[in-house]
């Protein structure tokens, strides 16, 4: 573990939150636009990588892989894959499903700011929001300098996260929704000049009433500043994108794509 990185003190590695939350956060919706994602994947990132006469599968590394959606997707359409995440329950589920399917995965249980292979992967892939969340702005950049260092010459990082524009344009205070037997309330403040949009999640389990809270910080960043990132952690070349079909960023944009190229 990187020195200075302290796990007992950072939200997200709190297990039982993400066991509790997984049904809420990973539903049907997420399921369905797999296919998508992993087209879109493909076509913006890497739209070579089944080249004729490739004397080996491409690879893929899937940072903060979760239960692995992404990562099996990739492995089904023949990219020899490695998922990192920090959460073990999900990584269990991930390798059960590969078994099941007898797809040749590496699950890594790691943080992102420590784990690197250098010149191992032609592809990186850190997807669903999960850019952002550590205290420090610098943690954010050492990711990305790992998932570099991780790649071989001529391989790229795909980023798909909230960006800042898209946070302002659709704010919404709070909202109620039932999902998967949850009644969930969501509230949403932006800090520091919407450098940071802090979440308020309360599920309440509809049979029997039991209440779970949780309140973490996402670091917000504009398409502008997110491509700065990654030309300072040393991308050659940075591309944005406002979906998985290419379209541009712009004010109609679903999500903040970003391809760093190495």
């Amino acid at each position: 573990m990187k020195r200075g990185i302290r796990p007992e003190k950072e939200w997200f590695y709190d297990d039982d939150f993400w066991e509790q939350y997984a049904p809420v956060m990973f539903d049907d919706r997420r399921m369905n636009e797999i296919p998508r994602v992993a087209d879109g994947i493909t076509r913006l990132a890497c739209p070579d990588l089944y080249r004729e006469g490739a004397v080996s599968p491409p690879r893929v590394l899937d940072l903060c892989c979760g239960f692995g959606r992404i990562t099996l997707e990739l492995a089904r359409r023949g990219f020899s894959a490695v998922g990192v995440d920090i959460t073990g329950a999900y990584l269990e589920t991930a390798r059960s499903d590969a078994a099941y399917e007898n797809l040749d995965i590496e699950f890594v249980r790691s943080d992102v700011r420590s784990f690197r292979r250098p010149g191992a992967f032609d592809l990186a892939i850190n997807l669903y929001i999960s850019f952002g969340y550590f205290d420090n702005p610098e943690d954010d950049r050492l990711t990305a300098q790992n998932a570099l260092d991780s790649l071989k010459d001529g391989g790229a990082f795909v980023i798909e996260t909230l960006g800042k524009e898209i946070a302002v344009r659709d704010f919404t205070g709070a909202e109620w929704f039932e999902r998967v037997g949850f009644m969930v309330l969501t509230e949403y403040a932006p800090l520091d000049s919407w450098s940071l949009l802090r979440n308020r999640w309360i599920l309440i389990d509809k049979k029997d009433g039991r209440r779970m809270e949780k309140t973490f910080t996402q670091r917000l960043y504009a398409a502008s500043e997110l491509r700065r990132l990654l030309f300072d952690a040393g991308f050659s070349g940075v591309e944005l994108y406002g979906d998985w079909e290419g379209s541009p960023y712009d004010h109609r944009a679903e999500a903040l794509i970003a391809v760093g190229r190495k």
